[in-house]
């Protein structure tokens, strides 16, 4: 017989379709909760990717590819102007 696991424990890859909604509002949303899902976030990435036996710089580079992309999309709009300028 399969345990029953409550919705709350549930992750997100284990969660259907129509069940979605009802997860998403399980969530916590106070401030608390939203730093604990970062603190989560942070620790999992670092003990993936940085703090590791035989490390590389794959850890660093992906989140320097992330800065350097967020620094471009909000900096999108002041380089979308410039690129039909002819200097001349």
């Amino acid at each position: 017989m399969a345990s029953v696991v409550p919705m709350k424990d549930k992750k997100l890859m284990d969660v259907k379709i129509g069940e979605l909604p009802k997860w998403i509002m399980m969530r916590d949303f106070t401030p608390k909760g939203i730093g604990g899902a970062f603190q989560r976030g942070y620790y999992r990435y670092y003990n993936k990717y940085v703090n590791v036996k035989k490390g590389s710089v794959a850890g660093v580079s992906m989140v320097l590819a992330a800065y350097v992309l967020f620094n471009y999309c909000r900096s999108y709009k002041e380089l979308k102007h410039e690129r039909r300028r002819k200097y001349h």
